[in-house]
C-alpha cells in the first residue's frame, strides 16, 4: 500500500502468453529485449517491491460466453481502461484508502487463469468437492469456534496463491535474492518465503506447511519454483478463499522479469485428489507510484473475528431464552455467501 493511502487510515502463462499492455502510463517491453539486468553474482535480478494491483480488474476465471479469447477486442480494452480510470479517480478523491489501492496500466487479459484455454478453473473430483461442500457448510452457518472460519479470517495465511492474487488492497510483495536463496515477503498477513536455490533436502514428507515447502532454481532468465508438503487446508482463490486443497497439490511457480517495471508470473496448480486437471494462472506484477510493503497487523487489528464469535454467542443465547419462554425461536441470518465469491470493487 502507498505510503499516501496509508497516511489516510486510522490503523492501517506462462512464457509463451504474450500480455498485451496498454495506456499512456505503460509500453509493452520491447520486441527481443535481453535480460533486465543481474545481480553480482549471476542470477536475473527479480529485486523490488511489486505488486498486482493492475490486474484487479481481470476476473480469476474468463467469462463462458467468450470461450478461448485469451485477449479483449480493442473497443472491449477501451472500455476497461475507461472504466479503471475513472474508478481510480472516484475512489481516490473519495478519501477511501483502502479502496483507492488500483493499479495505474490496463491490461487485455480475459482472465487470470490461462491454461486450460477456456479460461476456466476446472472441475473438483468428487473428493474435492465434498471437502468444499463440507467447508462451505461450516462458512455458511454459525460458528461454534474460531475454527470454523477461514485461516484468512483467522489472520493465518492466504495461502501460495492467495498471496499474490489482486484483492481490496494489500497487493504488494517484495523479492530479496542472494546467491543462495530469494525471499518473498507479502504485504498481507506478512508472510515471508525463503526459497532456498541449492540443493539442500526437502523437509520429510510428514511435515506438512501453510505455505509448503518451496526450492527454486533459474532456466535461462526465469525463476521457477517448485512447492509441495501443503497442509491441505489452503486454497486458490482470492484471499485463499476456494475449494481447499489436498495435502498432494503442488505448485510452480515462474518469475521472468521482461522490463524494469515488470515481471511475468505463473503458477500451474496441480492437486489430483481436488481437482479434475492441472490448471495455469498468469498475470504480470508491476511497480506502483510510491508503494511501500508496511506492516500488516492482523492479529492487533481482528475485531472482526472476537465480533463474529460473540454475535454467534448471543445468538444462542437469545436461542436458548426463546426456547425456555415457548416462544418461536428467533430467524438469524448467517450465511456468509459462496467461498468462491466475486471480489469487492
Amino acid at each position: 500500500m502507498s505510503t499516501l493511502h496509508r497516511c489516510v487510515l486510522v490503523a492501517p502463462a506462462i512464457a509463451a502468453l504474450a500480455f498485451a499492455v496498454a495506456g499512456s502510463h505503460a509500453q509493452p517491453p520491447a520486441a527481443g529485449a535481453g535480460p533486465q539486468g543481474r545481480t553480482p553474482w549471476g542470477h536475473p535480478d527479480l529485486q523490488g517491491t511489486w505488486s498486482s494491483d493492475d490486474v484487479r480488474g481481470i476476473p480469476l476465471q474468463r467469462p463462458e460466453e467468450l470461450g478461448t479469447r485469451a485477449e479483449l477486442t480493442d473497443e472491449e480494452f477501451a472500455e476497461r481502461q475507461q472504466g479503471n480510470d475513472a474508478q481510480v479517480a472516484r475512489l481516490r478523491e473519495g478519501g477511501t484508502a483502502f479502496l483507492a489501492e488500483r493499479g495505474v496500466r490496463t491490461f487485455r487479459q480475459t482472465s487470470l487463469v490461462v491454461d486450460p484455454p477456456d479460461g476456466r478453473i476446472p472441475a473438483l473430483t468428487a473428493d474435492g468437492q465434498k471437502r468444499t461442500d463440507e467447508t462451505q457448510a461450516r462458512r455458511r452457518s454459525r460458528p461454534s469456534s474460531w475454527e470454523d472460519r477461514s485461516l484468512y479470517d483467522r489472520c493465518l495465511t492466504r495461502g501460495v496463491v492467495g498471496s499474490i492474487l489482486p484483492v481490496i488492497y494489500g497487493n504488494g510483495l517484495e523479492i530479496h535474492q542472494t546467491p543462495s536463496d530469494v525471499v518473498i515477503r507479502y504485504e498481507m498477513i506478512h508472510e515471508t518465503r525463503i526459497i532456498p536455490l541449492t540443493a539442500k533436502p526437502r523437509i520429510g514428507e510428514a511435515i506438512k506447511m501453510y505455505m509448503g515447502d518451496a526450492r527454486g532454481h533459474f532456466e535461462g532468465d526465469t525463476l521457477v519454483v517448485e512447492t509441495q508438503n501443503m497442509i491441505g487446508r489452503t486454497a486458490v482463490g482470492l484471499n485463499g478463499n476456494g475449494p481447499p486443497l489436498s495435502p498432494a497439490a503442488t505448485f510452480v511457480e515462474r518469475f521472468t522479469r521482461v522490463a524494469d517495471d515488470r515481471i511475468d508470473y505463473s503458477v500451474t496448480v496441480t492437486d489430483p485428489e481436488t481437482y479434475t486437471a492441472p490448471f495455469t494462472i498468469a498475470f504480470p506484477i508491476t511497480p506502483q507510484p510510491d508503494y511501500q510493503v508496511l506492516p500488516y497487523e492482523c492479529h492487533e487489528g481482528n475485531m472482526a473475528l472476537r465480533n463474529i464469535l460473540s454475535a454467534a454467542r448471543a445468538e444462542d443465547r437469545a436461542i436458548a431464552e426463546a426456547r425456555a419462554k415457548g416462544l418461536p425461536e428467533p430467524v438469524f441470518n448467517n450465511d456468509d455467501g459462496p467461498i468462491f465469491a466475486a471480489p469487492r470493487e
